[in-house]
């Protein structure tokens, strides 16, 4: 299985689990992704975010609603079962 599979496979596991099965994956991976996470000290990160931050405020991209977002993620996950 390819590694895009694999991540695919764990992004729909982590969807549908329940709150313990959520808590425990993360406990595995917590200690190396508070090492590896720290995105403030990302330059590329920072630069990537301004850019944004900047096209949205020019208005050259429009936003997208909180409530939109989740009732397409909601679709999404109801098309799978």
């Amino acid at each position: 299985m390819t590694t895009a599979a694999i991540r695919e496979k764990l992004h729909e596991y982590i969807n549908i689990a329940d709150d313990n099965q959520v808590k425990a994956v993360y406990s595995i991976f917590e200690d190396q992704m508070a090492e590896e996470c720290d995105s403030w000290e990302d330059e590329a990160f920072l630069n990537e975010l301004n850019k944004r931050i900047k096209d949205f405020e020019s208005g050259e991209v429009k936003g997208i609603a909180w409530e939109e977002i989740k009732q397409k993620a909601q679709n999404r996950l109801n098309a799978k079962r």
